[in-house]
């Protein structure tokens, strides 16, 4: 049997021709996956979501006056294109009818979480003792300055807070 030595070059360089078009088109590919996500993040970013800065934290009508009570609510936080609910407190007084304040949950010290004390009527932190009065001002401790507090509004009987103001 005779073997044309012409016909095995061509053979071997279809094959090499067949394995190298095979070889970039998988490139091809993989290139094509991974630019999309790119372009798409590039080309589209993700659209500004601004969550609602007021959420319902409680009914006036459960709050009695100069009584603190921490509140539970929910928040959504939005950090691109994701979307979280985290809960949250607050220390809710009433002080009329119309009038509520709310307070961030945190110590004005090093962050701790402080308490209401009925027998001194003073929010109490156990860290590091800072006091304070019902509202939010500094009795002692190492406390640097008030209590933070939230903005309140009152729609149809429900109290909504809104951002954290810091006070100075």
């Amino acid at each position: 049997m005779s073997v044309d030595p012409d016909m095995g070059t061509e053979l071997s360089e279809s094959r090499r021709r067949f394995y190298l078009g095979f070889i970039y088109g998988i490139g091809a590919v993989i290139t094509g996956a991974l630019s999309v996500p790119a372009f798409m993040y590039l080309f589209f970013p993700p659209k500004t979501q601004k969550a609602s800065e007021w959420v319902d934290a409680t009914d006036l009508s459960k709050l009695t006056d100069n009584a603190p009570e921490e509140v539970v609510f929910r928040r959504n936080r939005v950090d691109g294109w994701k979307v979280t609910s985290e809960k949250a407190t607050a220390w809710v007084v009433k002080k009329g009818p119309d009038q509520v304040v709310a307070f961030s949950p945190q110590c004005t010290h090093l962050g701790c979480a402080y308490h209401w004390d009925d027998a001194s009527h003073t929010f109490v932190c156990p860290c590091h003792t800072s006091a304070f009065a019902i509202d939010g001002k500094v009795l002692s401790g190492p406390a640097p300055r008030a209590l933070d507090r939230f903005a309140v509004k009152i729609d149809n009987g429900k109290v909504q807070l809104g951002p954290l103001e810091r006070v100075s």
